[in-house]
């Protein structure tokens, strides 16, 4: 499967906002951006006017970038998001929001979501009492998404939960840290969303 491989500080600089893709180093003094706000290459730090297909793009690029999806991915979600009833935009950062690897590292059982996306494919978690090793797999209002009795001990799960104050756990998720577990107390809605996001773009760009 393809993946990006190059430095992902990078895509923070080309979309001009923090993504939070590299976990603490993200809030720290060597994150990237903070570093050098600008765009990456020879051209970086000279003037930069988009059209309006390249504010789309942009756009499309930045949430997609954000949640670490390919582009046949975005595309195929978007496409279900279109056929449900309601705003076609608000139903596309729903389901990625409902994904379990961004539902793992909301919890904060990950740095990142690129971490968390690793940490669900090698089965270190279930959703109520079943292992799941499915990045994309959407919970649903009420389950229960907890790391497996084996995987507690792991380093990395427990240097992420105690990091976990740097960020808020969202108010449509339940954090049991102690249990190691998170329940999904309703399904996320559009204001739960802090990030500045115009998912009004994407669907402009897709409907042409």
């Amino acid at each position: 499967m393809a993946r990006y491989c190059e430095s992902v500080c990078r895509l923070c600089r080309r979309e001009n906002q923090k993504l939070f893709l590299k976990g603490d180093r993200c809030y720290s003094e060597k994150c990237g951006f903070e570093r050098r706000s600008y765009p990456p290459g020879q051209h970086g730090q000279g003037r930069i006017k988009f059209s309006e297909y390249g504010l789309q793009l942009r756009e499309k690029q930045k949430i997609k970038r954000m949640y670490g999806l390919l582009e046949k991915q975005f595309r195929s979600l978007f496409e279900k998001a279109e056929q449900m009833k309601g705003i076609t935009g608000s139903n596309l950062l729903t389901m990625l929001e409902r994904r379990l690897d961004n539902v793992a590292y909301r919890s904060g059982f990950a740095n990142s979501r690129a971490e968390a996306r690793q940490l669900v494919r090698h089965g270190h978690f279930a959703i109520n009492g079943l292992r799941v090793n499915i990045p994309s797999y959407l919970v649903d209002k009420g389950d229960v998404v907890e790391v497996r009795e084996k995987s507690r001990a792991s380093a990395r799960i427990m240097g992420a939960l105690e990091a976990v104050k740097r960020r808020e756990i969202p108010q449509w998720l339940e954090l049991e840290s102690s249990q190691f577990k998170s329940r999904v107390r309703d399904l996320p809605s559009r204001d739960d969303l802090t990030a500045p996001m115009e998912e009004r773009l994407v669907v402009e760009l897709y409907s042409k």
